[in-house]
């Protein structure tokens, strides 16, 4: 007489899929500040701004402590970014268009390229700040 075999019962190991979990979570938290529009900049800080309109898919314009001009996330010269901002005006002159910059910057040149954005023609000009009662 043979005996009775038992059946094999089989157990799902769950920490492999726990470890993957926790890899892509920290993965998705450290890219994640860095997919923000515009170059990283430190923003002044103001009261009661606006609130965000999440609705709309500005260009961006960052002013970075350096020197440094970008739209959106692309580093240009000044001459290369007003050219830039004159075609992005030729293919949608109703664009909206927001102005960050670091503020180390000097006010001067952030008002010398906020004047040649209203000289190229957008219609509204957004200068994005941090809210000081937040910070």
């Amino acid at each position: 007489m043979s005996t009775p075999r038992r059946a094999i019962v089989p157990e799902m190991n769950v920490t492999p899929l726990v470890d993957v979990v926790l890899v892509l979570l920290i993965i998705f938290m450290v890219v994640t500040p860095q997919i923000e529009a515009g170059a990283s900049v430190e923003l002044p800080t103001a009261t009661n701004p606006d609130k965000e309109n999440k609705e709309l898919k500005p260009f961006t314009v960052s002013l970075a402590s350096n020197g440094a001009f970008f739209l959106d996330r692309k580093e240009l010269k000044r001459d290369a970014l007003l050219t830039e901002l004159k075609a992005v005006h030729q293919k949608d002159p109703e664009a909206p268009v927001v102005l960050k910059a670091d503020r180390g910057v000097r006010y001067s040149e952030v008002r010398g390229v906020f004047k040649a954005m209203q000289d190229i023609g957008f219609p509204g000009i957004n200068l994005q700040v941090v809210d000081r009662q937040k910070n």
